[in-house]
C-alpha cells in the first residue's frame, strides 16, 4: 500500500490529538480513573481502530484491511500481557491512584515514539534482507516455548538499565510532588519519582516490543500499518488496565493463547521466507485470512476457557501474573539518585 507523506503526517498528528483529547479530559482534574469512566474510553478507542480500519479497508482495499485488523488484534492481545508488569510497576513506585493515568498516558507516549523508530529499522531490514524473517520467526517461536515453561521472566520487576542509569545521574526526591516530574529546591532541579515511574512504563513497553513488532511483521510489512495497529493497540491499553485491574490474572490460559498466536506467527515468517526463496510451493503460505481467523479463534477460547477455569477454581492465577515487589523493595524505589 502506497502512503504519502501528507498521510503520514496527518495520521500521527490525529493520535497526538486524540492524547491530547485524553490528556485534558481525563487528567484535567487528577482523579481515579473508575470502571465506568474506563469501559468508556476503552470503546471508544477501539472504536476509533474500527473506524480507521474501515477506512484503509475503502481505501488501500480489501488486503491491507485485514492486515490492520490482524495486526491491531495481534498488538492488543499482546499488550495485555503488559498489563501485569505496569501493575508491578505501580505498586513497586507506589504511584498514587489519582496519578497513575498521567503515568501511563506519558510513559506510552515515549513508548510509541521509541516503537517508531524499531518499526522503521525492521521495515528497512526487511525490505532489504529476505532472512531477517528466519530471524524473527525463530525468536518468536523461542519466546513462545519460554511463555509456556514459564521462563517469561516477569514474576517480579527489577529497575531496567535505563532507569537505574537516570537514578544515578540525577537527583532525584525522595517523595511524590503532585503530578510533578521535575522540581526545584534550594536552586537546584530534582527529579522526582513520577519522572522515574514514566521511564519505568516507557522503557518497560519497549522490551515488550521486542517480541510484540516481529509478530505484527509476520502479518504485514508495511510499515505504516505496523505502526497505526500497534499506536491503536497503544493508546487504548491504558484504559484496559483501569478497566481490567486485578481481573487481568483471572485470564489463567493467557500464557498458553500468547503462546500459541507467536508460534503461529513466528511459522508462518519462516513459511514465507521459504517461500521468497522459491523453496516451498505457494499454497504453503499461511493468508491474512487464515491468520485472522486462528487468531480471532485461539483469544476467544484462551478467554472462555479461563473464565470456566477460574470460576471452578477462584484461587487460580495467570502464569504471567507478577508478584508485587516486597515492601523494603518498593521503598527503595524513592530513594535519593
Amino acid at each position: 500500500m502506497t502512503v504519502p507523506f501528507w498521510l503520514w503526517l496527518a495520521t500521527i498528528g490525529g493520535l497526538l490529538a486524540l492524547l491530547a483529547i485524553d490528556l485534558v479530559i481525563v487528567d484535567r482534574k487528577p482523579h481515579q480513573v473508575t470502571t465506568g469512566e474506563a469501559a468508556r474510553w476503552v470503546i471508544f478507542y477501539i472504536s476509533c481502530a474500527i473506524v480507521f480500519g474501515i477506512g484503509v479497508w475503502l481505501f488501500g482495499g480489501h488486503d491491507p484491511g485485514v492486515e490492520f485488523f490482524t495486526g491491531y488484534l495481534t498488538e492488543y492481545s499482546l499488550s495485555v500481557d503488559n498489563l501485569f508488569i505496569f501493575m508491578v510497576i505501580m505498586s513497586s513506585f507506589r504511584v498514587p491512584a489519582i496519578h497513575q493515568h498521567r503515568v501511563l498516558l506519558i510513559g506510552i507516549l515515549l513508548a510509541l515514539v521509541m516503537r517508531g523508530a524499531f518499526i522503521a529499522i525492521g521495515a528497512a531490514l526487511i525490505a532489504k534482507f529476505v532472512w531477517i524473517f528466519f530471524i524473527f520467526g525463530a525468536f518468536l517461536v523461542w519466546t513462545a516455548i519460554s511463555m509456556v515453561r514459564g521462563d517469561s521472566g516477569h514474576e517480579e520487576y527489577h529497575e531496567n538499565l535505563v532507569t537505574r542509569w537516570v537514578r544515578k545521574v540525577f537527583p532525584v526526591t525522595d517523595e511524590y510532588v503532585g503530578h510533578k516530574s521535575i522540581v526545584k529546591r534550594d536552586g537546584k532541579r530534582y527529579l522526582t519519582p513520577m519522572f522515574v515511574v514514566i521511564v519505568a512504563i516507557g522503557s518497560a513497553d519497549l522490551l515488550f516490543a521486542v517480541d510484540s513488532i516481529p509478530a505484527i511483521f509476520g502479518i504485514t510489512q508495511d510499515a505504516y500499518l505496523v505502526f497505526t495497529a500497534n499506536a491503536f493497540a497503544l493508546m487504548g491499553l491504558r484504559q484496559l488496565y483501569f478497566l481490567l485491574g486485578g481481573l487481568v490474572t483471572k485470564l489463567v490460559y493467557l500464557s498458553y493463547g500468547l503462546a500459541f498466536i507467536l508460534a503461529f506467527i513466528g511459522v508462518k515468517l519462516v513459511l514465507h521466507a521459504l517461500h521468497e526463496y522459491h523453496v516451498t510451493p505457494a499454497w504453503l503460505e499461511i493468508n491474512n485470512w487464515t491468520s485472522l481467523g486462528v487468531i480471532v479463534s485461539v483469544l476467544v477460547i484462551t478467554t472462555v476457557a479461563s473464565i470456566l477455569k477460574s470460576r471452578r477454581d477462584p484461587g487460580a492465577v495467570s502464569k504471567l501474573n507478577l508478584r508485587p515487589s516486597a515492601p523494603e523493595d518498593a521503598s527503595s524505589t524513592s530513594r535519593d539518585g
